[in-house]
């Protein structure tokens, strides 16, 4: 498994772009969440569970997807 980047551009395997803004934890249930933001339309912010954000692309589900990752860290330099 990957290993999640703060403040880094990732790209969703079905193409659009987002910055990883942190990373929190679920009031209820404690599991580790990724709060990002899109890079594309309104820009809002968007969570969802570390396991899934870092999880591969489902290939039986999704064949044609040549990306392994579900988000992949993009190679985009720090200012």
């Amino acid at each position: 498994m990957q290993e999640l980047q703060l403040h880094r551009i990732y790209k969703h395997f079905k193409g659009n772009y987002y910055l990883v803004e942190d990373v929190c934890k679920h009031s209820e249930t404690q599991e580790d969440m990724v709060i990002y933001r899109k890079l594309y339309d309104d820009g809002s912010l968007w969570v969802r569970p570390l396991e899934m954000f870092l999880s591969e692309v489902d290939h039986e589900k999704y064949p044609d997807v040549e990306q392994k990752y579900r988000f992949q860290l993009q190679d985009v330099p720090k200012k």
